[in-house]
């Protein structure tokens, strides 16, 4: 099945920094949930992406190329593909995004021609809208983040003083002589416990979190949004259907 998807969103700093930005593919990868960028060469990259999709778990590995950039247009165009490693589908995308000026911030739009064959593409291309506008909500807030980090750092270490050269830091004076130290209190029962209490461990690292892309948990409230007309006549129906049969 084949559709083409178009997105637009802004993104809080000028249209050079985020063009810089957007040259990171493992970064920008990373706020795509479940994508995971394993090789960088040149304009090609590898990579893969886990998708679950309710009992199902799908791992697409694919690879991806520039294969346009214009720096002065600020455009680019990206051409990737996979395939599950199960072989329950294969997905393919040429995208293109564009960035222009807004007053300080940059508008993106992106234009998706996507293909996409197995389980995935029996939901339609409604649904795989309304899924690929809220999985952008995701990547827009994380690079959002990314982006005002970015700046924020380069800001800092553009305010940052320099000393002058050819100035000096004084010698510390010498250090006088120690004095002797006061003799030691006598133990008592409570501090002779507390200091052989051995310290409390640290806590352990939370365990992280299973990162693929829960497709199912995505598209439930969508698909129940869209046909909860359809559920409602159908309860209404078997409803009915049961209690003739308990007359019989």
């Amino acid at each position: 099945m084949g559709m083409e998807l178009t997105h637009t969103f802004t993104v809080p700093a000028t249209v050079d920094a985020t063009w810089a930005h957007f040259q990171d593919i493992e970064s920008v990868a990373g706020c795509f949930p479940g994508a995971t960028v394993t090789e960088v060469s040149g304009d090609d990259f590898k990579g893969s992406c886990k998708v679950k999709l309710g009992p199902i778990a799908l791992v697409y590995s694919g690879t991806g190329s520039f294969v346009e950039k214009d720096e002065a247009a600020h455009r680019f165009v990206v051409d990737a593909k996979g395939k599950d490693k199960r072989g329950n589908g294969t997905a393919g995308a040429t995208v293109t995004a564009t960035m222009s000026d807004s007053g300080g911030s940059t508008d993106v739009t992106v234009v998706t021609d996507l293909a996409i064959t197995g389980k995935p593409a029996q939901f339609g291309r409604g649904v795989i809208q309304d899924v690929s506008d809220k999985l952008l909500g995701q990547f827009v807030a994380c690079l959002e983040q990314q982006v005002g980090e970015s700046t924020a750092a380069g800001a800092a270490a553009a305010t940052e003083t320099v000393e002058p050269a050819g100035s000096e830091i004084p010698p510390e004076p010498p250090e006088s002589p120690a004095a002797p130290a006061p003799p030691a209190a006598p133990a008592t029962a409570g501090s002779a416990s507390a200091a052989s209490a051995p310290r409390s461990a640290a806590p352990r690292a939370e365990a992280k979190e299973d990162d693929a892309l829960d497709l199912g948990a995505t598209v439930v409230p969508i698909l129940a949004k869209t046909y909860w007309k359809q559920a409602l006549a159908g309860l209404v129906v078997l409803l009915f259907v049961i209690r003739m049969i308990r007359k019989r």
